[in-house]
């Protein structure tokens, strides 16, 4: 099979999850056979949609964000949650919240979006210097500990119990109740952050042959650096400001596709970006079918799922190595 077939498999494949998600429910509500005056338009337009649409742009971003900070890294395990990206832009967001800095949801976002663009910078360093993926995995988790810390202090110093229900509801990550508020706030960053890592394809693909090599292919390291901390405060800040923490999304997506469209990280972007996509649209759906009277929140599914996938490709990892 071809590239471009395997290419339109997987948009079929998040063609029918987003329709999934559309009708998927307590109370399923179908794509055909709505009459006028039926309330279950309501449901469909005002409450599914855009959750729908917010899913999408989530998950394309994560994904893709996975993809690209594992080419960068040149580390197999990378992702924005594992490496405190996702910890240090919900640390950033929680101080909006916590204490007045974010009045809004864009002030939120922003608040977000400084948190992960300082934590990916601090592992930039680290990648700079030919760490190990082992050293690498180790700084991402004393940095998501650091920041896990510092949220869990911000929650005892919250102004009032209130806020406190609040921050620890919002952290546990879920598309419930979101609106077309939170679309507009989050698909303009996360797409202008995917474009940005959509032009470093070149450069990530020349990083895989080692940082001399790359630099003797006329590579700014230091601009692509930048470019990858934009890129990922953007897709990763905009997405923690509206939905809390999803994680794992980014370190699935890239190795169930590796198989499919090779290692070459500028050649797995974009399949990436679509598996994030249906990845994400399928779990919300699934959440929203567990039985009981509250919803599952997708950020503690993705956790359960993701979990034991990282310790199996941690355990492949160490065995490759001997």
């Amino acid at each position: 099979m071809t590239r471009s077939a395997r290419l339109a498999l997987l948009s079929l494949g998040v063609v029918a999850a987003f329709l999934f998600s559309l009708i998927a429910g307590k109370v399923w509500v179908p794509l055909w056979g709505l009459a006028d005056g039926d309330p279950r338009i309501l449901i469909m337009m005002d409450l599914r949609l855009p959750r729908a649409l917010l899913g999408l742009v989530i998950g394309a971003g994560l994904g893709l964000s996975g993809a690209a900070l594992q080419g960068y890294s040149r580390n197999p395990l990378a992702d924005p949650s594992i490496l405190g990206i996702s910890a240090a832009a919900a640390l950033g967001a929680v101080l909006g919240i916590a204490f007045g800095l974010g009045v809004s949801p864009t002030a939120i976002a922003a608040c977000a979006m400084a948190g992960a663009g300082i934590a990916v910078l601090l592992l930039a360093l680290l990648a700079g210097r030919s760490a190990s993926a082992v050293a690498f995995i180790l700084a991402g988790t004393v940095l998501s500990s650091l920041a896990g810390a510092l949220t869990a202090l911000v929650i005892s110093l919250a102004p009032s119990p209130f806020a406190t229900s609040e921050i620890i509801n919002w952290l546990m990550g879920a598309l419930t109740d979101r609106s077309w508020a939170e679309v507009r706030i989050a698909a303009p960053l996360v797409m202008m952050g995917s474009a940005l890592l959509f032009l470093q394809g070149r450069a990530l693909d020349g990083l895989t042959l080692g940082e001399t090599v790359a630099r003797s292919l006329g590579i700014d390291l230091a601009r692509l650096q930048y470019s990858l901390a934009v890129a990922l405060a953007l897709i990763v800040g905009g997405s923690v400001a509206v939905t809390g923490v999803v994680g794992f999304v980014g370190l699935i997506v890239p190795h169930l596709l590796r198989p499919w469209f090779g290692a070459e990280p500028s050649r797995l972007l974009l399949p990436s970006l679509l598996g994030g996509a249906m990845l994400t649209l399928v779990a919300d759906g699934l959440v929203r079918l567990a039985p009981g009277g509250s919803e599952l929140r997708l950020g503690v599914a993705m956790a359960i799922i993701g979990t034991p996938f990282f310790f199996a490709l941690l355990l492949r990892h160490r065995r490759e190595l001997g």
